[in-house]
């Protein structure tokens, strides 16, 4: 619910609540971020990281620009939850700047040591996770509470990611973790707004079948999901996490279509939240197939479908929706936001594909392409939204969500 309730204060309006500079932060850096991976990757520059290529890449996609998107959430919701006032002005302000310290700490770890890195880095989530369980326990909002189980093991894969990659040279659990994790936070948060804002949508524009209530089907489908990820965290290549990827991908397919996403393609914001989901399943499925046909299905399918595809499908939603809601604004999506739309599923496509055909970059710069124009679409339509007061309420029924 985009309920504004704000403390007025001397500060800028991009300082007033926690989505502001947080998705601008998250979707510029998403952006950039990935069109410096393309030359770090292929040799031409190089990064005064401690880490390895492929690792600052991973890492700054989950610990980064993820952090920054799942920060920017919480502290949004959170207010709503509880009916407290948001996070903002100086402390929101000392927030941005330490996730924007440990951007800065990781990329220059070779000079400042990795475990000065690592602690900066590392900060930042544990802040956010501090600043929200305290405001959900003053609130007394506990049901809640869960939300940040998913952060928490977020900070411990942050953590590990360091250590690892001192210690052994490269990361290997710890980026499935974390990968894990957020998949995790998708199912739980997925599993409320995909089917509140369906049931919203459809009771005023598409009157007939609702989403159907959650129920047990969905604790159980996110138990056995996040039991499968925990076994492909530690054992990749089992064939009984094959299994239990394999089933989790059912659960979560089969949860999906309860929610009568195929009554909302009128509606681009509510849609994009289900093909978004749908990508979950997707990705649990590849796995699961990787790890029981490793020959035939590549690691890094299962890797990118839930990467690029679910994680960076339904951030971007969010970020849309939230963005449109708690400024004012109609809640319509216009044909940018349409494109930002296409182009990061278009990104998580072809970068699927290019995990099936080795040896051919020009995919992966396809991929990247598409990805950058997404979330610096966003940044570019959006970031006005962000930068500016709420505008004043022009239709005062209109609902919020």
């Amino acid at each position: 619910m985009a309920i504004p309730r704000v403390k007025p204060g001397r500060y800028p309006a991009i300082l007033s609540y926690g989505f502001r500079p947080f998705f601008l932060a998250g979707a510029l850096y998403a952006g950039l971020a990935i069109l410096f991976w393309l030359p770090l990757f292929y040799g031409d520059v190089d990064t005064w990281s401690t880490f390895a290529p492929v690792d600052w890449h991973v890492h700054e996609m989950l610990f980064g620009y993820l952090a920054a998107v799942v920060t920017g959430f919480l502290l949004t919701a959170i207010p709503n939850w509880t009916g407290r006032l948001p996070v903002q002005g100086l402390p929101l302000l000392a927030l941005t700047l330490l996730w924007l310290a440990g951007r800065f700490a990781v990329f220059f770890s070779a000079g400042i040591g990795w475990l000065a890195a690592g602690v900066v880095d590392c900060a930042f989530l544990l802040a956010v996770a501090a600043s929200a369980a305290s405001e959900i326990v003053a609130g007394r909002n506990w049901r809640n509470l869960k939300v940040l189980l998913p952060v928490t093991v977020l900070f411990a894969a942050n953590a590990v990611f360091h250590a690892e990659a001192h210690f052994e040279g490269v990361t290997d659990v710890s980026r499935r973790l974390g990968l894990g994790a957020a998949i995790a936070l998708i199912m739980i948060v997925g599993g409320r707004i995909v089917p509140s804002f369906t049931r919203n949508w459809l009771v005023r524009e598409n009157p007939g079948r609702l989403p159907a209530p959650i129920n047990r089907f969905d604790a159980v489908s996110i138990g056995i999901s996040v039991l499968a990820l925990a076994a492909w965290t530690f054992f990749p290549g089992s064939v009984a996490t094959g299994v239990a990827l394999i089933v989790a991908a059912v659960l979560s397919a089969a949860r999906l279509a309860r929610w009568a996403g195929d009554r909302t393609w009128r509606d681009p914001l509510v849609l994009i939240l289900h093909v978004g989901f749908a990508c979950v399943p997707i990705g649990l499925f590849l796995a699961g197939l990787a790890a029981l046909a490793p020959a035939f299905v590549p690691s890094a399918a299962g890797l990118h479908a839930l990467g690029v595809g679910a994680i960076g499908t339904m951030t971007l939603a969010v970020m849309t929706r939230a963005t449109l809601g708690h400024t004012g604004r109609d809640l319509k999506a216009g044909p940018g936001t349409c494109l930002i739309y296409v182009a990061v599923l278009l990104a998580a496509l072809v970068r699927v594909c290019a995990a099936f055909i080795p040896g051919h970059p020009v995919l992966l710069d396809i991929s990247a392409g598409l990805w950058a124009v997404a979330f610096l679409g966003f940044a570019a339509l959006y970031g006005p939204m962000v930068s500016r007061p709420r505008v004043p309420a022009r239709h005062p029924n209109r609902p919020a969500s």
